[in-house]
């Protein structure tokens, strides 16, 4: 089993071809993941990258019968781009576009709240499930198979944990980059779910950041759940002053529970193994794992 994407997954590739949908589209089907076409307005017919290029998303479901979608739209028009993925019956709707206006967002949530649709983003790095499906803009080189889960905010802070593991002789199940804007699709809370109910994810990584409290809410939850499954925790930004908008659009420090110490600390209730530095992850996933052997 894998988290969101595997090598079963039909995707197609929304901004096909644009520069960046045809740059980080030839690095997903190097890695070997399954692209089955793409999508461009006014360019259906043509062949990219030597697949089929589509005028609608429901005209590629129809002929490839893909499940998954990654948008390179512009941020103009990636909020249509989204809601015509779900309409189209596309259940993992991965958005690395950054720039979506958060009204444009308010109503993609609205519209997709009762859908059977799982989307990631914005502004995110993808998902990946190593020797499987790389669906996203992060290196595909430095994420090896195994048992490690990791959600996190921040991309280059998935891909420092990825290779802290791997370092230890260790691997990744699924590395799932949910995107630090003020509104998103899948949540701290979601994504966790999603690991701790993984059968082939024995320990996860959890990397968030400073603003909001959706890292408080998955602790929360993580307490709740009584999960025996072991998280590892880390909250970047412990240096930012108080009312300042820091890295992604959605950090911004607000009230007293925003901050990381505060946050670290609601983790560590929760019986989150929190760490200091991100240097520390590796560490610590290695001696969990070998508690735990």
């Amino acid at each position: 089993m894998s988290v969101l994407v595997s090598k079963s997954s039909k995707i197609i590739v929304q901004g096909f071809t644009g520069k960046e949908g045809t740059f980080h589209s030839s690095q997903m089907i190097d890695y070997g993941t399954n692209i089955v076409g793409g999508v461009t307005p006014k360019k259906g017919g043509i062949t990219h990258l030597n697949l089929p290029v589509f005028n609608t998303v429901i005209e590629a479901v129809e002929r490839t019968n893909a499940d998954t979608s990654i948008i390179f739209v512009p941020p103009a028009f990636a909020a249509n781009a989204i809601i015509e993925a779900a309409d189209a019956g596309i259940k993992v709707i991965i958005t690395i576009t950054e720039g979506i206006p958060v009204k444009d967002m308010i109503s993609v949530n609205n519209h997709i709240k009762d859908l059977d649709v799982i989307l990631v983003g914005p502004n995110c790095p993808g998902v990946i499930t190593p020797n499987e499906a790389k669906v996203g803009i992060m290196p595909g080189n430095i994420f090896k198979k195994g048992k490690v889960g990791i959600v996190s905010k921040s991309g280059t802070l998935t891909y420092e944990a990825a290779d802290q593991v791997v370092k230890q002789g260790l691997g990744i199940s699924t590395a799932l980059g949910i995107g630090g804007d003020p509104i998103i699709g899948t949540t701290v809370k979601d994504a966790l779910k999603l690991f701790i109910e993984d059968n082939e994810t024995d320990i996860i990584v959890l990397i968030g950041e400073i603003g909001g409290q959706l890292e408080n809410d998955a602790a929360k939850w993580y307490l709740t759940s009584k999960s025996k499954k072991p998280v590892i925790g880390f909250i970047a930004g412990e240096t930012a002053p108080a009312g300042r908008t820091m890295g992604h659009a959605g950090a911004i420090i607000g009230g007293n529970d925003d901050t990381a110490k505060a946050k670290k600390g609601i983790l560590s209730q929760c019986g989150i193994n929190v760490v200091d530095s991100p240097a520390e992850i590796g560490k610590k996933v290695l001696e969990i794992h070998n508690k735990n052997s």
